[in-house]
């Protein structure tokens, strides 16, 4: 296990909101721990989902994973259960929440315009 994937503590509060059976017969799902540690490291370090690492399973697993309870509603409804949960336990600051709607436009020549020396762009 690595260092950043769920402790068993994280799993056990976790472990309520996935269901133990496929939603099919015959099929076999990977273990939730794994996938979700494979979410979570996509996340955290924004990397594309054919980077994950190999120890997270294949990628398409957990890309479908995540995208399913993106669209379902349960990842939102995990998340909100969880801040409830740090809520309640006193561990949110209300004064941290921030949201930056800024937008800087890049000058021409960040996208490779012409500058004022012609002799330098031939070089």
């Amino acid at each position: 296990m690595h260092r950043r994937d769920l402790s068993d503590p994280e799993r056990a509060v976790l472990a309520p909101y996935f269901p133990a059976t496929p939603p099919r017969p015959g099929g076999q799902w990977k273990d939730h721990r794994t996938v979700l540690s494979g979410v979570f490291h996509r996340l955290r370090t924004g990397c594309p989902w054919r980077d994950l690492p190999g120890r997270y399973g294949p990628w398409q697993t957990v890309y479908e994973r995540f995208y399913h309870l993106r669209r379902s509603g349960r990842l939102a409804e995990l998340l909100a259960a969880l801040q409830l949960r740090l809520n309640g336990a006193g561990l949110l600051d209300h004064s941290l929440y921030c949201v930056d709607g800024a937008s800087v436009r890049a000058t021409r020549g960040a996208a490779g315009a012409g500058g004022k020396n012609p002799a330098r762009r031939a070089a």
